[in-house]
């Protein structure tokens, strides 16, 4: 038995423990505390979403639909291992379960079948939505499991949950009768369960093999598959439709601005080619952040210093280089801008560009 940590107290623990945390919108006051209770908690229970894309899931569990509102859990882990935190109280994940597995859970000793569904679980468990279609086909990264093994440890280290015994990790399978989750190629709970445990040995920050997977940045590439005229005196965000990712190679995706979410440090390198540029015609580059505030838009909330190279017309191969710090809400995007002065419109024939980035 034990009360539910404090939103603070969740944060610093999951990154004590070398998970990559977002911040998403009003999580922190986020719940179904009005309609039912919040602890004492027992136990992390792990879920499956049935959708595709960090995003639209992030999205759905924090705001439900229109069966079911959000929360629908305090965390979604993406494929890439980051955890996405979107609620914090009670949330509508657990449902109606199995009173002999939680009474095991909070026993700490090997669970029963779970056979009738008269308890709430969604005042009693931690509960993280992790992004898999669950048909048993859809593949379970190493660092999406390695996320779930140490969000879910790190929760059970807070509360001094593990020592007699493993199962104070559940997944959604082992509580109410008929669900199957997690399920899929790389993933099983068993397998968690004592990987949770091996990490309960060690101090919070500890990896296997002695390596942190906090301190290797992530190095992505980003390309523009078609130029774009540009306007005079009229800032433009540049907006990707092809990616490089380590262990996924280039892949296509729907034009998107944004080229990193979520606390990092970065360092980042982008690079235009003008035509047409006429003899003392001025191109300017620089980084920004956006920033979109509950019920709004997104807007402006920061900008970087520029380079504004002066050319002497004709052809321009022009890069700028910006290193910073993206503050930890998914409500935080990076990207990048381009402005030319003159009179004439100015083809861009080329843009990329080249990130790494450091979680924090």
């Amino acid at each position: 038995m034990a009360t539910p940590l404090s939103a603070d107290r969740l944060v610093a623990a999951l990154k004590a423990e070398g998970v990559r945390v977002v911040e998403y919108r009003s999580w922190r006051t986020h719940n179904r505390n009005h309609v039912g209770a919040w602890g004492p908690v027992h136990g992390v229970m792990v879920h499956h979403t049935v959708t595709t894309g960090t995003d639209a899931s992030v999205r759905l569990c924090y705001d439900g639909h229109s069966t079911l509102p959000g929360p629908l859990c305090h965390g979604v882990i993406a494929k890439d291992g980051a955890v996405h935190l979107v609620g914090h109280g009670r949330a509508n994940h657990a449902g109606s379960g199995d009173g002999d597995v939680l009474q095991a859970v909070i026993e700490e000793r090997p669970l029963p079948p779970d056979n009738q569904a008269n308890t709430d679980g969604n005042a009693r468990f931690y509960g993280f939505e992790c992004v898999n279609l669950g048909d048993n086909k859809d593949p379970w990264p190493a660092a999406q499991v390695e996320a779930i093994v140490r969000a879910s440890a790190a929760i059970c280290r807070a509360h001094g949950w593990g020592k007699k015994g493993p199962t104070s990790v559940i997944g959604h399978l082992e509580w109410q009768p008929g669900k199957i989750d997690p399920r899929g190629p790389g993933v099983s709970i068993g397998d968690i369960r004592s990987r949770v445990a091996e990490r309960l040995k060690h101090p919070a920050g500890w990896s296997p093999g002695g390596s942190n997977p906090e301190e290797t940045p992530v190095h992505t590439y980003f390309e523009r598959k078609s130029g774009v005229t540009l306007t005079p005196g009229e800032w433009y965000t540049i907006t990707w439709d092809r990616v490089w990712a380590p262990g996924k190679g280039w892949s296509d995706r729907d034009r998107e601005q944004t080229l990193l979410k979520g606390e990092h440090l970065f360092s980042l390198d982008f690079a235009v080619r003008a035509e047409g540029l006429a003899r003392g015609q001025e191109i300017q580059l620089r980084v920004a952040r956006n920033h979109k505030k509950p019920g709004q838009e997104w807007a402006r909330a920061k900008s970087w210093p520029i380079s504004s190279p002066v050319h002497d017309g004709g052809r321009l191969h022009a890069a700028h280089h910006w290193q910073g710090h993206l503050p930890g809400s998914d409500d935080n995007r990076l990207v990048a801008e381009v402005l030319v002065n003159g009179d004439s419109p100015v083809p861009i024939d080329e843009l990329t560009a080249s990130l790494l980035a450091w979680p924090v």
